[in-house]
């Protein structure tokens, strides 16, 4: 997920092998991110039977932090915009050990979700400050590099942690995968004092350049196709796991191998819309939705059998995987001058409408049925290609800078 960086003048070079170090901790921080983030996918049955709660109730575990890091996002940049980033981001990571212990040892639901509010200030606040360090922590000429391996924790989000803690929960119990991302998390902030230099703010994002960015035809255009496609995705997707349990009747394992190869798809999805949406972002963007559409719209006809649903899961993979990149780079080019802006509205516009997306479609599953969330993700998705279509009358995004 390539995103612009900004190095400071006169910033002292980094040695080579220090520079990766602290690239590698990074990228290992954004994995337990986006890893915690997203585990109740795999786990929201077993959680949700353990606290006596309906599927659609469950999902709240995906509203909350969604929610949170959509406020987060701003809020913590702005209010903490002359602190040393280092700093920042280990209370960061601080944060997220202590909100997944805190949902390992929870004796009620309303302590998971107390655990999720924690999760979302993780998120908004990792991600708008950490997003754009990659050229301060390696010579310039190592930047894009550096960028590329600290933003694939987000596919390997999906591929390896999802999986691997549905696997430790099936085989073991949801409370012991919640605890082993808390010892993880451990690590990882052990590993950021360790590695990370000193991060004087190189750019204030004040709330001014915030409001004239949301003014700007190209951002608002960004936020449309954003708000719809992830809405799509996160209504269908936070109850992909129900649906393979009752409607395609997949076990346990066939699960997690699902999951699996779901992640696997969205790697490829992440490198091949990475590679389009630079040359065409509206046909990327607008394929990434369509396929979206497509796969959603099938799985309640075709997902009844195993064939069927692994071939549609593979091409949602696909599709989403492509998602994130398009995102970015849509509010990127609405705002080449000011990058960390841009990237606080890229995270707060996502995380509010994954919030959004994993509330509606609990609303929809608990007063109809999983493939009803199905077909109204399709729906969604596929208003993105009608609203490429529209940008591309308007000029929208500029082409590069």
């Amino acid at each position: 997920m390539p995103t612009t960086v900004t190095t400071p003048a006169g910033a002292p070079p980094r040695a080579p092998s220090s520079g990766w170090w602290a690239v590698f901790s990074m990228t290992l921080a954004l994995f337990a991110i986006v890893t915690t983030e997203i585990l109740p996918i795999g786990l929201l049955t077993p959680i949700g039977a353990e606290f006596g709660v309906s599927d659609g109730t469950a999902g709240l575990m995906m509203t909350m932090p969604g929610l949170l890091a959509a406020v987060a996002a701003p809020t913590v940049t702005v209010a903490t915009a002359r602190i040393d980033r280092r700093l920042m981001l280990c209370a960061l990571v601080l944060l997220l050990a202590v909100a997944n212990f805190l949902t390992a040892a929870a004796t009620a639901f309303w302590l998971v979700l107390v655990a999720r509010v924690l999760v979302g200030i993780t998120i908004g606040g990792f991600w708008s400050i950490g997003a754009g360090l990659a050229g301060r922590l390696v010579r310039p000429a190592s930047t894009g590099r550096a960028t590329a391996v600290i933003f694939s924790a987000v596919p390997l989000g999906s591929v390896l942690g999802v999986p691997v803690g549905t696997l430790i929960g099936d085989l073991a119990d949801w409370r012991i995968t919640f605890a082993a991302m808390g010892l993880l998390s451990t690590g990882v902030l052990a590993l950021l004092l360790l590695t990370l230099p000193a991060l004087p703010p190189a750019e204030v994002t004040r709330p001014s350049v915030l409001r004239a960015l949301l003014r700007g035809t190209g951002t608002r255009y960004a936020l449309t196709m954003t708000f719809l496609v992830v809405l799509a995705h996160f209504a269908a997707y936070t109850y992909v796991t129900p649906f393979l349990r009752q409607v395609t009747r997949a076990d346990p394992g066939q699960i997690t191998g699902y999951l699996l190869i779901y992640g696997a798809a969205g790697v490829a999805g992440n490198f091949v819309g990475g590679a389009l949406v630079t040359r065409a972002p509206r046909i990327a963007f607008g394929t990434a939705a369509g396929t979206i559409a497509t796969a959603t719209a099938l799985l309640p006809v075709l997902g009844r059998g195993d064939a069927g649903a692994l071939a549609l899961l593979i091409v949602w993979g696909l599709g989403y995987g492509a998602v994130p990149v398009c995102s970015q780079t849509w509010f990127v080019r609405a705002a080449p001058r000011t990058p960390e802006a841009a990237t606080v509205l890229f995270t707060a516009s996502f995380q509010a409408t994954l919030a959004a997306g994993a509330l509606t479609g609990g609303t929809v599953v608990d007063h109809t049925s999983l493939n009803a969330v199905m077909w109204c993700g399709a729906v969604t998705a596929g208003l993105v290609v009608l609203v490429a279509t529209v940008a591309r009358s308007a000029g929208t995004p500029p082409r590069g800078r």
